[in-house]
């Protein structure tokens, strides 16, 4: 961080590099990376031009800044989210919650970290991968503690990772005015397939029907004792003809 930025010491200096960065993200939000200017970043922020050279000696170590910020800033949130939870099952509803929550207000997210594979695709793949390790040591606690199957951890980081990505981009950058009910929606079927899985087992489905058999012989079994005479339907009588 230091590398990349002067930091100022008084309070005015700050408020002017919040104002630089605020219009730095809002540009390229709006218009890209590459199509924003250093002028257009001071103009925005209502500074000189020869300021943003007092924080920055340029647009790359200021958009690398930014998605440092980014990428601060959400494993913040979520920590802080799931440091209460006692289960990694737990820790995943909450911190999907957290997550499109986190999306809805801050959208311009997405522009910074995805824009990174066409700026740089050293820091793209640097900050997945960071998160993906920092993702495993948590996966790794629940492994020890006997929550997980046998399963690739770095393959698991990388899933997880991937629907939450997604599901971010479609409740949260697609639909902006995705409603907190519709989030605790998204995350109780995320939840279903962490739970269930999405297949259905044939083996689960024969069990299924051998569980219904015995149920319906246990019926039999009671209605036997209950009467003191039995009168049943014939099989050829309880097909449809």
């Amino acid at each position: 961080m230091e590398t990349l930025i002067n930091l100022p010491r008084t309070k005015r200096g700050k408020n002017t590099l919040n104002n630089i960065l605020s219009a730095a993200v809002q540009l390229f939000y709006e218009k890209g990376y590459h199509n924003t200017s250093i002028n257009e970043i001071t103009s925005l922020a209502g500074v000189a031009a020869g300021t943003f050279y007092v924080y920055f000696d340029g647009k790359y170590n200021l958009y690398k800044y930014l998605l440092l910020k980014c990428s601060h800033m959400i494993r913040k949130t979520l920590s802080k989210a799931i440091k209460d939870c006692k289960t990694r099952k737990e820790a995943e509803r909450v911190g999907l919650k957290a997550w499109l929550e986190f999306v809805l207000q801050n959208q311009y997210m997405y522009h910074i970290i995805w824009e990174s594979l066409y700026i740089d695709r050293e820091l793209f793949n640097e900050y997945y991968i960071s998160f993906a390790k920092s993702y495993m040591k948590g996966l790794s606690v629940a492994e020890k503690s006997g929550e997980l199957i046998d399963i690739d951890l770095e393959v698991l980081a990388y899933t997880l990772m991937g629907a939450t990505n997604f599901l971010g981009l479609r409740w949260g950058l697609f639909d902006e005015n995705t409603t907190h009910a519709e989030v605790d929606r998204v995350v109780d079927e995320f939840m279903k397939i962490l739970d269930r899985g999405i297949f259905v087992s044939k083996e689960l489905q024969e069990q299924e029907a051998i569980n219904d058999s015995k149920s319906i012989e246990k019926e039999c079994s009671t209605m036997s004792t209950r009467f003191r005479f039995q009168m049943q339907l014939d099989e050829y009588e309880s097909e449809e003809e």
